[in-house]
């Protein structure tokens, strides 16, 4: 009696860890924060203006992905940290920033911190507009630094090679182009203005044209000569320059197809080298949740790597290490109870009409369909987004391998079938993760090559499963019907 109980008592613990998972998230953090936060005073006013340029980047709520913007931020301040800039760091952070954040960027970070009203959008109800844009024309505060020379505003996703102080040498407002026609405002260099700032919030007022409703479109508009400016070189007796310029792409190096090794980058494994300036800093335009800091970015985007070694080096992970472990026990647990428990569903009873078998029949494929595509997705869900990639993707793994194993002994259903897309997926990430490709263009076609061979496999396992699971539905003695005697106990145990 006592050995029956036991599983179920393992599964009342295994509940217990997923609700400590649950209330251990960063994101659970997040929402926390400003109850605590609230019984702090006013933040501390003793950061004061150190140098006379500035890197700043902008911080704003409102996201689902507020705590991993976050978490970006306080990277690169470290990294520019490390590389010993001469100029202050400044975080421009709306007032619903949560006051412990702001804190720990500046007594841990070294940054000042300034909090502004949002700026309201006006370009929020247009067609096509994307939601998460909405407050990034906060980014117009930086002409509000007057007590600066010069501000290279720069976005969370950058991730600088090498100290680029000689840009605070360029003029009023100088941008790279990584598009031919418009440049990015992921990195640009301003002269501060109170007189630029009231006009472009009186542009806002009158509605300027704006493609994307966004910081993008209002810049580039509000500069639309910039194209036909001369190209930036800063000159050799440190002096600064006037007027508007193009900034070699040098500084603004897209990662999706900056690819060759360099003397002062041998580590990144690259295979061009952008010829028009120094390679100083590396951008991660594109989709929002392709950015660096994601586990699942790598090894899609190989140089996402190297942003999580400088934070390795700089911020750490012990954000993130508590509830990996945790996820780790739960998943090694459910293993454990699986092999323990070998649930045994013929106890389940059906009458003999024909119309109730065939209904409980597809009732049950549905349920085991669904609990195999539950076993690769959930498991993607509840990993902390920031971890490092290889603890990542090994989660994820493992936990696709738990799941998989519960509709296993569930189901009666073969081993390798339910677990080939998990070997697929491991197979494809060693192909991208291969760091020889002498070309980007060998590595997708690498790529293709592996999802077209691996493909029969897949389609293989998908008709073993079902063929398994209708066989296993139609035995008389998986399911007895009422009256009758139950099939010997060891029947359904898949060891």
């Amino acid at each position: 009696m006592a050995s029956s109980r036991e599983p179920w008592l393992m599964l009342r613990f295994l509940l217990v860890l997923v609700f400590a998972v649950y209330k251990t998230t960063a994101f659970g953090e997040v929402m926390r924060a400003p109850q605590i936060e609230q019984q702090q005073q006013q933040q501390q006013e003793g950061q004061r203006q150190r140098h006379k340029n500035a890197y700043a980047t902008m911080m704003y709520m409102g996201t689902p992905r507020d705590y991993d913007f976050y978490v970006a931020i306080r990277v690169m301040l470290r990294s520019l940290a490390r590389l010993h800039v001469d100029a202050d760091l400044v975080v421009i952070a709306s007032h619903d920033v949560p006051l412990r954040w702001v804190h720990t960027m500046e007594q841990e970070d070294g940054a000042r911190v300034m909090r502004v009203e949002n700026v309201d959008n006006p370009y929020k109800n247009q067609p096509n507009f994307d939601r998460r844009f909405k407050l990034t024309l906060n980014k117009l505060y930086v002409w509000k630094m007057i007590e600066y020379e010069r501000v290279v505003m720069l976005d969370a996703d950058n991730l600088f090679l090498r100290r680029a102080d000689e840009l605070f040498q360029c003029g009023q407002f100088c941008a790279v182009f990584i598009n031919p026609c418009i440049f990015h405002t992921g990195l640009f260099v301003l002269q501060p203005s109170m007189e630029v700032f009231k006009d472009m919030l009186h542009q806002l007022e009158i509605g300027k044209e704006n493609p994307d409703g966004a910081d993008q479109g209002f810049i580039s508009g509000y500069f639309p000569d910039l194209l036909d400016m001369p190209m930036f070189h800063p000159p050799l007796n440190g002096t600064t320059v006037n007027g508007s310029y193009r900034l070699p792409l040098g500084y603004q190096m897209d990662a999706t197809y900056y690819c060759e090794s360099n003397e002062d980058a041998p580590n990144l494994r690259l295979r061009w080298n952008v010829p028009c300036g120094p390679n100083s800093v590396i951008t991660f335009p594109g989709a929002s949740w392709l950015k660096p800091w994601y586990w699942w970015a790598w090894p899609v985007l190989p140089l996402g790597i190297q942003w999580h070694e400088q934070r390795r080096q700089s911020l750490g992970y012990g954000a993130e290490t508590p509830m990996a472990l945790i996820q780790c026990i739960v998943y090694l647990g459910i293993i454990a109870v699986t092999r323990l428990a070998r649930p045994n569903i013929s106890k389940i009873c059906y009458r003999r009409t024909e119309k109730n078998i065939s209904v409980i029949q597809a009732g049950l494929k549905m349920v085991a369909i669904w609990s195999i595509l539950a076993s690769y997705l959930l498991p993607s869900i509840i990993i902390p987004c920031t971890i490092h990639p290889l603890l990542g993707w090994g989660l994820y793994l493992l936990g696709s391998f738990a799941l998989c194993s519960i509709a296993i002994n569930a189901f009666m259903l073969p081993m390798l079938p339910v677990l080939t897309p998990c070997l697929g997926i491991f197979g494809v990430l060693l192909v991208m993760a291969f760091p020889l490709y002498p070309n980007g263009i060998i590595r997708c076609l690498s790529i293709f090559g592996y999802a077209f061979c691996a493909a029969p496999f897949l389609w293989a396992s998908l008709v073993k499963i079902m063929a398994s699971l209708q066989a296993s539905l139609e035995r008389e003695n998986f399911f007895p019907r009422l009256g009758e005697s139950s099939p010997p106990s060891g029947f359904n145990k898949l060891y």
